[in-house]
């Protein structure tokens, strides 16, 4: 018996809030044409001397932000990922620690409240710092987000799950660009934007705690009752499910206790996978943030750049679906292949405007490389492993921002580096095994080629 809930839905859903706050910067940041009536006193004061001559209201109209302090702008946008790569780092093991619903909704709480200070910032400094702990809360409870959608499922579900919440992702980047185009002052923007946070965080106080995570904990009687309790919300009840009391779920036993992050550098399985996956990871961030964050600075109206670069990734979700499930693709081949597609799409914008087929590519890479993480690493290290590999995730996003600037070497600059990037993550990603139609994993022991899972008839897939 597969069970399936409306609990993952909103999970899913709650990615359009996700999005808005990661996509803040890309509107509330927005560049304004200016006039200068003096330029030899502009060094000294530049405040009375510039007009802008745009009608956008942003952080650079505000305060200023031209010329040498310019630079503050995508700064901004760099401390949002710094942010995400800490949340990574301190949310993932303290939700295998201590359990994915209290370290969920306490950094949820925390996101909305640094939301609102993003909105009423008095100076940049504070804009600054708030967007920074904004993204050490978004990237913390994404993470967890993410491996409770997954949980929440039986394994069959998991490449659907991690397709849906990707898609959800996209359709924010869309809805944020919409609402950009009707909500133009900066601040107003902002609290439009945090506010949807508000309803989402009412409904995720519902939500059950993961039913893998307790039983990979030892608390059987805990999980049987969450699967009960899911299973009648889906309008079918049942009294005599039981699950089987084996390996780190025996009563008592509170769980592996040598599962931790350390486990990823001392394990030699663990190891290898770590690695791959770490630049498979940072690989997908650059290309993909490097290419939507370009989008308000492409010719033509920003508002539906920003639209265009979340509808076209659309397309590639449907495809994940298909290729991932096929025997003959897989997770691996599906991965690696998009990865070089998109690689090489970027080297072909260096001749002709195919940027948007490569957000696409990379796109179903990412969304690929979420689900398949989730089921190289072991439940009682799910989390850890899925941080780590985040953490290098946002060191791509941090460096994002900057590659353009590479195009003072030579104009064609950044897109090769996309191309590298992607063309060398695919080839290394072929490293890793295939996971489609394997049993999910719950324990280091399972890791071991000579271990062997008994499994009983009676046993309830979860």
């Amino acid at each position: 018996m597969t069970v399936f809930s409306s609990s993952p839905v909103v999970l899913c859903v709650f990615q359009v809030y996700m999005a808005c706050q990661a996509m803040l910067i890309v509107l509330v940041g927005a560049p304004s044409q200016y006039e200068v009536e003096d330029e030899d006193g502009v060094q000294q004061d530049v405040v009375p001397h510039v007009t802008f001559t745009e009608d956008i209201d942003s952080i650079v109209t505000e305060w200023l932000l031209i010329r040498h302090q310019a630079y503050k702008v995508s700064l901004a946008g760099s401390l949002f990922f710094a942010g995400l790569l800490v949340g990574n780092i301190v949310f993932g093991p303290l939700s295998d620690k201590i359990g994915r619903k209290p370290v969920y909704l306490t950094g949820f709480f925390l996101e909305v409240l640094f939301g609102y200070a993003t909105a009423f910032a008095p100076n940049y400094e504070v804009f600054a710092v708030s967007r920074l702990l904004v993204g050490v809360m978004n990237g913390g409870i994404g993470l967890v987000c993410f491996v409770l959608s997954q949980e929440y499922v039986g394994k069959s579900y998991w490449a659907m799950t991690g397709t849906l919440t990707s898609m959800m992702f996209a359709v924010g980047i869309a809805l944020f660009g919409a609402l950009g185009y009707f909500i133009r002052p900066w601040r107003s923007l902002a609290t439009a934007a945090n506010s949807s946070g508000v309803l989402f965080l009412m409904l995720s106080a519902a939500l059950p705690e993961s039913p893998r995570w307790l039983y990979s904990q030892g608390q059987t009687e805990r999980a049987e009752e969450v699967l009960r309790y899911m299973a009648l919300r889906n309008g079918n009840p049942t009294n005599n499910l039981v699950l089987q009391r084996v390996g780190s779920a025996k009563a008592g036993n509170r769980g592996d206790s040598s599962a931790s992050v350390l486990q990823l550098v001392i394990h030699p399985v663990l190891r290898l996978r770590t690695m791959v996956l770490m630049y498979v990871w940072y690989a997908c961030s650059l290309v993909y943030y490097g290419l939507t964050m370009g989008a308000s600075e492409t010719s033509g109206n920003r508002f539906v750049n920003v639209s265009m670069y979340g509808l076209v990734e659309l397309p590639a979700y449907p495809l994940c679906i298909y290729f991932i499930n096929k025997h003959w693709a897989g997770r691996r081949k599906s991965m690696a292949s998009f990865l070089c597609l998109a690689g090489s799409a970027c080297l072909c914008t260096t001749v002709t405007s195919l940027a948007l087929l490569g957000k696409l590519m990379v796109s179903a890479a990412f969304n690929i490389a979420y689900v398949y993480t989730s089921e190289l690493y072991p439940t009682v290290i799910r989390n850890a492993g899925l941080g780590v590999c985040s953490m290098s995730c946002r060191v791509g996003g941090i460096l994002a921002p900057f590659v353009p600037s590479m195009r003072a070497v030579h104009s064609s600059m950044p897109f090769t580096i996309f191309c590298l990037t992607g063309l060398s993550a695919g080839c290394v990603g072929l490293l890793l095994p295939e996971t489609l139609n394997g049993r999910p994993i719950e324990t280091l022991d399972e890791l071991s080629p000579t271990t062997t899972r008994i499994l009983e008839t009676k046993v309830i897939e979860f």
